[in-house]
């Protein structure tokens, strides 16, 4: 069954990003921008302070990163020599759950239970020396109240977290708890931040120009430094970064698909730029559209971010690699003229994500300009649909220099792959320094 032609440019046109939308786009994240600063409460992101500017390049000594963003956690022990050079003298990291063996995160789970593994960890990180003083810095990846760089309260835990006793508890003193349970007096945490922000700070540690840190992965979020906001206690330079949580961020057009897709989730009513660019819902994205050109409304084929980018990547006549995937996918194998309307269509997604993730950018790059000149500058970029999703880099560029014109001359992106462990290490050099 070949796909009806007027129906299948109808699907395709719901996932087009014209110029004049991104620049509506920018021009409203721009606006709940500047609504939160006035009132957090009336912007639909967060924007939590970090309590943290960026570093000088003069942060040097030996540091802790505990990085603790997900079931794999990982503890380095960093030497910073300034001037964006570092060595990371020793890594080690487990996962919290090991089916079988044991499972910190699930129902039933402590934080004790949770917090003393995190300690072993860094016992192994310091090879068991209890006597030089080490002072940590944390990257916790999980929504929290801070009101200072060391003091972060969990408000609820994500990502199938269900540990109990530590929602509503300041981590840091539960890890202190944890290492002194374990006799280890002389690690000192001093420093949490979220991996947004450790991202910012691992770039702007090792290149000069950066203010604007990403994660455009499985979630989106981004952070910035805002020079109109200053800490009392002088951390960084320049302001403070603030954290937006803008895959919360709400003004825009859903097309219907979005709509369906908001209404199916976890969480209705929220992070809608998030369920629009992120690679955890792309592949949906492109699941319901298929479902609907093969009349099958209400099927779920489990395509994901991987997925789709070995189809936009199969550049083979016959399109051997995308047709094997959709014949999984999908259940039956479908006539190579629909395989490339799929191929067409998946590109579309992806690049109405890019465009879409620009346009934050772009507000962003409004905001700090103010009346004035938009100066050169990197965004720093982490994450798997950044770095591995074809046609994302070059339709960020090509977005970029729609709605910057002149000015995009100047402005670009840049990977800075695992800046979580090496931002958090200059997060405690920055407390202590």
């Amino acid at each position: 069954m070949a796909f009806e032609e007027g129906k299948f440019q109808e699907v395709l046109s719901e996932f087009s990003a014209t110029s004049e939308m991104l620049r509506e786009v920018a021009a409203n994240f721009r606006q709940d921008l500047q609504m939160g600063l006035r009132d957090p409460a009336s912007s639909s992101m967060r924007m939590l302070k970090s309590y943290v500017g960026l570093p000088s390049g003069k942060e040097k000594g030996e540091f802790l990163a505990l990085d603790f963003g997900g079931t794999n956690v990982r503890v380095l022990r960093i030497r910073l020599e300034g001037e964006g050079r570092y060595e990371v003298l020793k890594r080690v990291g487990e996962p919290l759950i090991i089916p079988g063996k044991y499972d910190y995160i699930g129902k039933g789970s402590t934080a004790v239970q949770m917090f003393d593994f995190l300690a072993k960890l860094i016992d192994e990180a310091i090879d068991g020396d209890h006597d030089t003083k080490f002072y940590l810095g944390h990257t916790f990846s999980f929504p929290s109240d801070q009101d200072d760089l060391n003091n972060a309260r969990l408000i609820i835990w994500t990502k199938e977290f269900a540990t109990e006793g530590v929602e509503g508890k300041v981590v840091n003193d539960l890890l202190t708890a944890a290492l002194e349970r374990r006799g280890i007096k002389n690690v000192v945490p001093v420093a949490v931040i979220n991996d947004t922000v450790a991202v910012l700070l691992s770039a702007a540690y090792k290149n000069p120009d950066i203010y604007i840190g990403s994660i455009y992965a499985t979630g989106h979020n981004t952070c910035y430094l805002e020079s109109s906001i200053h800490d009392p206690k002088g951390f960084g330079v320049g302001g403070m970064i603030l954290n937006l949580e803008c895959g919360g961020f709400m003004k825009l057009t859903p097309n219907r698909f979005d709509v369906e897709l908001d209404k199916n989730s976890e969480k209705p009513g929220e992070q809608r730029l998030e369920k629009m660019v992120s690679g955890r819902y792309m592949g949906e994205l492109l699941s319901m559209a298929i479902a609907e050109l093969l009349d099958e409304k209400d099927k779920k084929y489990d395509l994901t971010s991987v997925d789709m980018s070995m189809i936009i990547t199969d550049d083979t006549p016959e399109l051997k690699k995308a047709t094997e995937i959709l014949a999984e996918k999908v259940g039956r194998k479908l006539e190579l003229k629909d395989v490339k309307r799929i191929k067409e269509l998946t590109t579309a997604i992806a690049v109405r994500s890019a465009r879409l993730v620009a346009s934050s950018y772009v507000g962003i790059i409004w905001q700090r300009a103010g009346e004035g000149k938009i100066q050169p500058q990197h965004v720093a970029v982490d994450g798997s649909v950044y770095e591995k999703m074809p046609l994302v880099k070059e339709n960020i560029a090509r977005a970029l220099s729609e709605l910057l014109g002149e000015d995009a001359a100047g402005v670009d992106t840049v990977l800075d792959n695992g800046g979580s462990g090496l931002g958090a290490a200059i997060a405690a050099a920055m407390a202590v320094q």
